[in-house]
């Protein structure tokens, strides 16, 4: 659960240097998609907080039942701090391990189907949205697509891993080319993380 500090919500940690993950994500595509997208929601949200019925709970619970700009700049924050949270430097044999690995065989049949599956339906996410890959109560993996902020928790999943599909997400490294920067996210992806998210 991500909690308010003081009343406020503060930026999450990177848990890598902002140059880490080229080329997938290039320094300053971090510096402007973290430092100023991200940190842009986190200061709308703070200031909207204080005689809104929200103050105290965290983002999560916000989320779930919050309406308008509110909800919108949460639901960012919350997706955008899962996004940047789930990367780490660059491996090029990268590959689930663990149990969702064996999930992912499970409910997709293999590793590349799954890749194939998530990216188609990055690529045809009309407009600005995420894609996800949640968990049902009862572990079975389904990917969604969903617009602008909306987060998985909405509809009683647990979502485990997501790209941005938004054009600021991709456009300093990719311009419009976003089913190429979706296919790169596969390098960087953690997951050991996935799989902590899982629980």
């Amino acid at each position: 659960m991500l909690q308010p500090v003081n009343g406020k919500f503060d930026m999450p940690t990177l848990p890598y240097g902002t140059a880490d993950l080229a080329p997938a994500l290039s320094q300053e595509s971090i510096l402007f998609h973290f430092g100023k997208h991200l940190q842009t929601y986190v200061n709308n949200l703070n200031a909207a907080l204080p005689g809104s019925g929200f103050e105290g709970k965290s983002l999560e619970e916000i989320v779930k039942s919050a309406e308008g700009g509110i909800f919108n700049n949460a639901g960012q924050i919350l997706n955008h701090t899962l996004y940047f949270l789930q990367f780490k430097p660059a491996s090029s044999s990268n590959v689930p391990t663990g149990r969702i690995a064996e999930l992912i065989v499970r409910d997709f049949g293999t590793f590349e189907k799954f890749k194939d599956d998530f990216q188609t339906k990055g690529a045809g996410l009309f407009g600005s949205g995420w894609v996800w890959l949640s968990a049902t109560d009862n572990e079975k993996l389904v990917i969604t697509q969903e617009a602008n902020a909306q987060n998985p928790i909405t509809k009683d999943l647990k979502p485990l891993l997501t790209f941005d599909v938004w054009e600021h997400a991709y456009y300093i490294d990719y311009r419009n080319r976003r089913p190429d920067y979706l296919k790169a996210l596969w390098n960087i992806v953690n997951w050991d993380v996935v799989n902590e998210r899982l629980g």
